[in-house]
């Protein structure tokens, strides 16, 4: 068991962090998904209060830098009415990622956005929900197993057409659910964790973090699921549902789930089932910058339609008409985005760095730049540069590229 002696301090778009270079927004995405409305929010936010660019996270979240200290209060305004803050005591535990295009490419087995709509609205409507940590993270997978070995705290996996199963912290737990009840069975396992943490005396952030902790939460939806004794103040209503229970439990032991294979970022056209194509681009350094965000806002205004950002830092812009594919292609790539899946990019990520932190040895992002550019990157396959021995945004799988002060260190960790 992990022993935390305080709550995380994980940024959100009204409890802020100061930077070298700001404050410090994090706007969560749920399931990465952005209306065309959202995408010109952002884009101005970025202009007119940050540094003119949207920072993408290794969580499909977004990030604005260079805040001044009087801007956090405006942020907060806008995004509330765009809808992207439906509750500030909410803000930092909305961390939910799901497959990408999923519901417009046959490569999943049904579509999550439902699934993540209907989690996030009884997240926000649950004040005892609030609670979970800035770094708790709930993972949907459609089946095609693109999410599922981010590491989840709570992850839904699709295992047909209809239904659900539930892996905590790895394990999975034999615990399914009907697809229109997934919603319930991920909040109940949120449920858990705070029953669990409060019952442990823990301050943990992470499922792992608990003693025992899958199994623990298991047998807690288990004995919630078949009516066990206890107080009420330890059993959750979230599994109840109109019509009976939509649980199936199965097991209140646990197995080591199958760690699927790490995932490349697609990039390019993808074709929908629908007929319309799918642009995939990866975001050097995840860095969204102005002429990027200013063809994002033209294209989805134009064409009502959304845009899904991924926890591997890349942008898709979805239900394009065959004729618009290269047109907003073109237009994407001159502003910085790249839609080869061969190019380096697609390997490389980068914390912040000097100037934006100050605890950084190096600015990593000019350095990765310059070795992308130069052909002289360290290691071949993912690789994370750190300016710090917190390798803040690394993602799993990454080789570390350490800056020490003197060079870098490969593969410190």
């Amino acid at each position: 068991m992990t022993t935390r002696d305080r709550s995380d301090a994980c940024p959100g778009a009204v409890q802020t962090h100061r930077a070298a270079d700001g404050q410090l927004a994090r706007v969560r995405v749920p399931g990465g998904l952005l209306s065309a409305d959202q995408v010109r929010v952002l884009a101005a936010c970025a202009a007119e209060l940050a540094d003119g660019a949207l920072e993408l996270t290794s969580r499909g979240n977004l990030q604005l830098r260079g805040l001044a200290d009087h801007a956090p209060p405006e942020l907060a305004r806008r995004l509330s009415a765009a809808g992207l803050l439906p509750s500030e005591a909410h803000e930092t535990a909305r961390n939910v990622v799901a497959s990408v295009l999923s519901g417009r490419t046959d490569d999943g087995l049904l579509d999550v956005r439902p699934v993540v709509r209907a989690f996030d609205a009884g997240l926000v409507a649950d004040p005892v929900l609030a609670a979970l940590p800035g770094r708790f993270l709930v993972t949907v997978d459609d089946g095609r197993g693109d999410v599922h070995g981010l590491g989840a705290d709570v992850a839904l996996r699709a295992v047909s057409t209809t239904a659900v199963e539930l892996t905590l912290a790895g394990v999975a737990t034999d615990l399914t659910a009907p697809v229109e009840h997934a919603h319930s069975l991920a909040l109940a396992a949120a449920h858990a964790f705070l029953a669990e943490r409060e019952a442990q005396q823990s301050q943990a952030w992470r499922v792992s973090e608990l003693d025992d902790g899958p199994r623990t939460l298991t047998d807690r939806l288990v004995r919630d699921e078949r009516g066990p004794a206890g107080s009420p103040e330890e059993r959750t209503d979230a599994l109840a549902a109109p019509g009976g229970r939509p649980l199936a439990a199965v097991s209140s032991g646990g197995r080591p789930g199958a760690q699927p294979p790490l995932v490349v970022a697609p990039a390019g056209a993808v074709p929908q089932t629908d007929g319309l194509v799918a642009l995939v681009g990866l975001v050097p350094l995840g860095r969204l910058t102005g002429p990027v965000l200013e063809v994002l806002v033209q294209v989805t205004a134009a064409l009502g339609s959304e845009v899904q950002v991924t926890p591997w830092r890349s942008v898709v812009v979805p239900d394009l008409p065959d004729e618009f594919v290269d047109d907003v292609a073109t237009a994407l790539h001159h502003g910085g985005l790249v839609f080869d899946a061969a190019s380096p990019w697609a390997q490389v990520t980068a914390c912040a760095g000097l100037p934006g932190c100050a605890k950084s040895r190096a600015d990593v992002r000019a350095d990765a730049a310059r070795a992308v550019a130069t052909g002289t990157l360290p290691v071949v396959g993912p690789q994370h540069w750190a300016g710090c021995e917190r390798r803040c945004g690394r993602p799993a799988g990454s080789t570390d590229v350490l800056a020490t002060g003197r060079g870098y260190e490969i593969g410190a960790g």
